[in-house]
């Protein structure tokens, strides 16, 4: 039976010729864009890009955008929009000057050493992932970590393609460390990562994506921040691994620097990141062990939660009273999305997890202490605002325009002005021309992907994974 399988494996091989060029570099030679303090140079062209735009800005402003503002004025009923975006508009600058002062002063947590390092499990669910795993294997178990305090498990969730040959080859280049497990048929990513957290022998457990790589010292920097017993969950950064593939995912690239060196350096400061990313995610196995059952077992509007596990795990552990931290100095190189096809299903799953963990974290929030709590309350409430506000704007945007068709114009030259402005962000941590990809991520984004949420608010219960 074995052998007939490992036969239907190697005749069911598919190949893309786009991963295939993403894969090709090895390990070695596709190293991760770690941050550089090279970039002081940039900082001082950033700042002084940033001062000419706003010089620029407050010179035009007035006379670019002041038939709009006559033309909101005169309609009485557009106040309606007007005025709560104002003072949204007010509340998110005071939360990003927070955010701002919270980046600047953020710092890696240290790494464990190699004589204290504690017992770790590494869980790496896969599936249809070809020869992908392989490598995604091979950078944890040649990871500097003494191997007689780490464990791999590999779970083969019932691929139909050749991976479980590569677990199988790979499990043998490490038979102390690598134990291989296969589902017969796919049950999904929460059971392949149950198989391993109920298998764990680690204090420490890390979950890694199958089209995932880690950097060399990736494991020591990720167990770092358990030296604090109040840390619950460590989520990790995540960078593109086939970022010179295609535009998109060199606008990812950029997208996923600011959601990690910025957002999630900044809600570490205050012990509150809201998703340990499945990437690269890790736990304090006694918190899992506390809530696994649930998690296993979590129902949304009657139905079974699939999609989403990382968001969701990381709402348990802090439910439990845990902090979630987050480790600059832990990167993980992921395979992100070439195609617009793959990309919006990329975000409707996670828009849709996004709208379940919200509503479960208003109940969990106010278990945050008092400081927390109050910076988690203005972030949460500015931030989901810019829903019902942006989309009603963007009806007014639409009315306008009617009587006035430069609004549009106006519309996306702020658009560009404030996405250029982010940047800043972006070039702080990375010395690269890259930052254009930013720029051009907003338009991309507004044109292409703000249909993804409202579907995603309607189809909320479905449990596709559309991958699977």
């Amino acid at each position: 039976m074995r052998n007939k399988a490992l036969n239907l494996y190697e005749h069911d091989q598919k190949y893309d010729p786009v991963v295939d060029a993403a894969l090709a570099p090895t390990i070695q030679e596709s190293p991760a864009a770690e941050p550089t303090h090279e970039a002081a140079g940039w900082l001082f062209t950033g700042a002084i890009i940033v001062g000419v735009s706003i010089l620029v800005y407050a010179t035009f402003a007035g006379q670019l955008f002041q038939p709009l503002f006559q033309a909101a004025q005169a309609a009485h009923w557009s106040k309606l929009v007007v005025r709560p975006s104002l003072w949204w508009s007010i509340m998110g600058m005071a939360l990003l000057i927070f955010r701002t002062i919270a980046w600047f002063r953020y710092r890696p947590f240290p790494s464990a050493g190699i004589s204290d390092a504690p017992s770790l499990t590494v869980i790496i669910p896969a599936y249809n992932e070809g020869a992908m795993v392989r490598k995604s294997i091979d950078s944890v178990a040649t990871a500097s970590y003494p191997h007689d305090r780490l464990e791999i498990f590999v779970v083969d969730d019932g691929s139909r393609d050749n991976t479980w040959l590569h677990i199988q080859a790979a499990a043998k280049n490490y038979p102390n460390i690598v134990t291989p497990l296969k589902f017969p048929d796919n049950r999904g990513k929460r059971a392949a990562l149950e198989a391993g957290f109920r298998r764990a022998r680690g204090d420490i457990v890390v979950t890694i994506d199958s089209d995932s790589v880690i950097g060399r010292d990736t494991l020591l920097a990720m167990v770092g921040p358990f030296s604090d017993p109040k840390v619950g969950a460590v989520a990790g950064k995540v960078i593109a691994y086939n970022r010179e593939k295609g535009i998109i995912p060199k606008m990812l690239h950029v997208r996923y620097v600011l959601s990690f060196d910025f957002l999630r350096a900044v809600q570490s400061s205050y012990g509150t990141v809201y998703c340990c990313p499945g990437a690269l995610a890790g736990y304090r196995r006694s918190a899992v062990y506390e809530v696994l059952d649930r998690w296993m077992g979590q129902i949304f509007l009657g139905r079974q939660c699939t999609y989403g596990e990382d968001r969701a795990l990381t709402n348990y552990i802090l439910d439990q009273g845990y902090n979630t931290v987050y480790q600059r100095s832990a990167v993980v190189r992921t395979i992100v999305p070439w195609t617009y096809k793959k990309l919006y299903k990329m975000y409707l799953r996670w828009d849709r997890s996004y709208v379940r963990e919200e509503i479960r974290l208003t109940r969990i929030i106010w278990k945050r202490p008092p400081g927390a709590l109050a910076i988690a309350l203005l972030d949460k409430f500015v931030t989901n605002l810019r829903y019902p506000i942006g989309y009603l704007s963007l009806g007014l945007l639409g009315i306008l325009s009617f009587h006035d068709p430069m609004t549009i114009v106006r519309f996306l030259f702020a658009m560009g002005m404030m996405s250029f402005l982010n940047m800043f962000y972006y070039l702080a941590r990375e010395k690269s021309w890259d930052f254009f990809y930013g720029i051009l991520y907003a338009y991309f984004s507004f044109f292409t992907l703000l249909w993804i949420f409202p579907y995603a608010v309607l189809t909320v219960r479905s449990k596709s994974w559309m991958t699977r």
